[in-house]
């Protein structure tokens, strides 16, 4: 996450808690539709920092430093010394929060890890032939960070994509190859092998471990038909 969209989601943040106090607490009290909508806001705000996996204390310290700003009192530290180590702090965090993910889905039943450390889980076996890297595919795929959060989708716009293997991120280049046409398969995706330190802002945050559903509907095609960047494509 940059800094200045990480500033532009806490300051955010600090003009919600005023306002949004009493209708974050519960469902049941969001009477009116501004209500809701500030208190999706919030959701969706919440979603966009989740990369520091804060503990509760750090979200007290993260409170007062709202609330400090929102009622101008003297800041117990200056912004432009600390902020830029909020960036360092992102980058470490979700570097643990990967590991511990893939830790976690790699003791799954079914779950086969690949010689790069990519996890592949099928979940509908295919009955026609599996690509090889020099092939060009046509998917349909939905991807998520390890807090759940969608960055995108080809389900939800309507549309498959068709790419060679040659130009995607190297999880998918290894993992697509597994799958038989008509297959559909879990792809958990360490950094290394997808948007490694750099990330790919304002979705997918550096050393970010991502999770894949990936759909092989064809093999062959007259080269990539990509309308837009996609997660999967490379750099």
């Amino acid at each position: 996450m940059r800094l200045g969209v990480l500033a532009a989601v806490l300051l955010g943040l600090a003009g919600l808690q005023a306002r949004a106090q009493q209708a974050a607490q519960g469902q049941a009290q969001l009477k009116t539709e501004d209500e809701k909508t500030f208190y999706a806001l919030g959701l969706s705000i919440g979603r966009s920092i989740k990369v520091f996996d804060l503990s509760p204390a750090e979200i007290e310290l993260v409170k007062k430093g709202m609330t400090d700003s929102l009622t101008n009192m003297k800041p117990a530290v200056e912004l432009e010394k600390y902020g830029p180590k909020l960036q360092e702090i992102a980058k470490a965090r979700q570097g643990k929060v990967g590991q511990k993910f893939l830790e976690e889905a790699g003791k799954e039943k079914g779950v086969v890890k690949l010689p790069s450390g990519v996890l592949y889980k099928e979940l509908k076996a295919g009955t026609g032939p599996s690509p090889k890297a020099s092939d060009t595919v046509k998917v349909h795929y939905r991807g998520t960070l390890t807090t759940g959060m969608e960055f995108d989708s080809s389900y939800k716009r309507g549309q498959p994509i068709e790419f060679p293997l040659t130009g995607v991120i190297p999880c998918w280049t290894e993992g697509v190859q597994k799958l038989k046409v008509g297959g559909k398969a879990q792809l958990v995706c360490p950094s290394k092998t997808a948007y490694g330190e750099s990330g790919s802002p304002p979705a997918i945050p550096p050393d970010a471990t991502l999770v894949f559903e990936v759909e092989l509907l064809g093999i062959g095609g007259q080269g990539a038909d990509v309308p837009r960047a996609e997660p999967g494509q490379k750099k």
